[in-house]
Formats: structure tokens, C-alpha cells, sequence
């Protein structure tokens, strides 16, 4: 009697077509949890920056008011109008002035784009009263605001 093989010895090497379209899923999974790991990140990057031309635009308008002699309001008695000739933001703003900027006088740019500084009292050549900030955000100033103003 004669023994045939009916079965064959093939390999099969590669892999199938769902085989490979899962992987492509589950990589464009990964790529897709990067892109919005990225994003949250360059939203907490520009509010740390905003937190930080905030507080430099607050010391820089306390450190200016003491040495030109200027008394700073206290908590309740409103802002008070720089009394020199130069604005308060000329002297703030500026090339080598407390806050880097390209300009003299003038705020600088808001590292989240669509957004910009605005005076948080009735303008920038007013020294806030204490508590108060010199400036804010435009948009969700909670946000950009730094803790513990003084």
C-alpha cells in the first residue's frame, strides 16, 4: 500500500491583511494621543509664559514706583495716575526696560495666539493698588493670572 501525503508543509510567511490593518490602527492611535498630549502641553508652555510677562510687568511697575518715590495705593483706595512727565509705560515696556519688548511703551506680545495684554486698571500709566495687577490677558484672565499678586 502506498502512502500518500496529503498535507502540505507551506509556511506562511508575511502577514494578513487584517493583521496589518490593525497595526496601522493601533499606530495611528499612538500618533493621534501624541498630537493632543502635544497640544495640552503648549497650552500650559504659553500660560506659564503669560504668568510670567504678568508678574514681570507687576515687578517692574512696584520696582519703579519705589525708586521714583511714587506711593503705591493700598488695598481699597483705587489706582493713582503715574505723576511723571514720561508715562509709567514707557519706562515698563521697552528695549532693556523691566519688560522686554521691540518697542518703548508698548505690551508685550501674548504667547497664545488671538490673545494680548490689556491694562487691568484704566490704563497702562496708572500704578495699581496693592493686590491688583498692572495687567492681564484679554481672554480667561483667571487663567493667565498669577497666584499671590501683591
Amino acid at each position: 500500500m502506498k502512502l500518500t501525503n496529503t498535507k502540505t508543509n507551506k509556511s506562511n510567511k508575511g502577514m494578513t491583511l487584517i493583521e496589518l490593518t490593525v497595526v496601522i490602527l493601533v499606530l495611528l492611535s499612538l500618533i493621534s494621543v501624541l498630537f493632543i498630549g502635544a497640544r495640552a502641553w503648549m497650552r500650559g508652555s504659553d500660560r506659564a509664559n503669560a504668568a510670567l510677562l504678568i508678574r514681570n510687568a507687576q515687578q517692574g511697575v512696584r520696582s519703579h514706583s519705589n525708586i521714583m518715590g511714587v506711593e503705591t495705593p493700598a488695598t481699597g483706595a483705587g489706582e493713582i495716575a503715574w505723576p511723571a512727565a514720561d508715562d509709567l509705560s514707557d519706562e515698563i515696556f521697552g528695549p532693556g526696560k523691566y519688560v522686554e519688548t521691540a518697542t518703548i511703551s508698548t505690551p508685550p506680545t501674548h504667547p497664545a495666539a488671538g490673545n494680548s495684554f490689556i491694562a487691568a486698571g484704566t490704563d497702562f500709566d496708572s500704578v495699581p493698588e496693592l493686590g491688583s495687577l498692572y495687567m492681564t490677558s484679554n481672554s480667561d484672565a483667571a487663567f493667565y493670572a498669577p497666584s499671590g499678586v501683591q
